[in-house]
């Protein structure tokens, strides 16, 4: 579905990514770990068309090149995006948040969105409980719901998640680890940056260690998770 090859990317006259290949096959989970600076956000701006960083080499979505494409034009392939940091509309509801999820299949009747919504809010049943209230009122963890619900709304084929447990309590980081395996066994492949690692690991089929720009090791992810190397440097154990 995903084909990166030999990725390239920089800012400036600074390279971030050295030649990175890795791939993502319909239906999985793929994760991506490494420490901060690595060049993770970096990867996944670059599929999604984000930012101010330069690209060489190739990412391919079910054929498609993408690096000569604008990123308004990514989502309408079905490709959706949840960055660092949530970025929700505060001052909108959460039902708007929601609604303008679904601005790329506008063409959609009112029925059809409606039941979008009542799809994110049987994943993340809080979210019923708040959808008239402003979105930048929730706690993080609400937030955190309301942004990868916004962008379930796209109805994607991939979804890109990064550092989705960032900044939230072990509570709601389970929630968002059975969240992550609903939303695949309806289909949807995720790529998935995380500095929990351990969260990474045990939820996706196979991972990357992404270090110093370079893929240091690959494999499936309960192979990484019982390598010594990675179990000293991400899990601390």
């Amino acid at each position: 579905m995903l084909q990166l090859d030999a990725l390239a990317a920089g800012y400036g006259p600074v390279e971030i990514l050295h030649g990175v290949s890795l791939k993502v096959d319909q239906g999985e989970i793929v994760s991506l770990i490494g420490p901060n600076t690595a060049g993770k956000s970096t990867l996944l701006r670059g599929i999604s068309r984000l930012g101010e960083a330069w690209y060489r080499g190739s990412i391919e979505f079910e054929g498609q090149p993408l690096l000569d494409r604008e990123a308004h034009r990514i989502p309408e392939l079905g490709i959706a995006h949840v960055l660092e940091g949530r970025h929700i509309f505060p001052r909108s509801t959460v039902a708007e948040n929601l609604r303008l999820g679904a601005w790329t299949r506008r063409r959609d009747s009112a029925a059809e969105v409606e039941r979008g919504i009542e799809r994110v809010i049987a994943l993340f049943p809080r979210l019923g409980e708040r959808m008239t209230q402003a979105a930048g009122t929730l706690s993080g963890g609400e937030q955190q719901m309301v942004a990868v619900g916004r962008a379930l709304m796209l109805r994607p084929k991939l979804l890109l998640l990064d550092e989705p447990s960032h900044g939230l309590a072990p509570k709601v980081v389970d929630e968002l680890h059975s969240a992550l395996l609903a939303i695949n066994r309806e289909g949807v492949s995720i790529l998935l940056v995380e500095q929990n690692a351990q969260l990474a690991l045990t939820v996706s089929t196979r991972a990357y260690v992404l270090s110093a720009g370079h893929i240091a090791l690959h494999g499936a992810s309960g192979e990484l998770l019982g390598d010594d190397e990675v179990r000293a440097t991400y899990l601390g154990i």
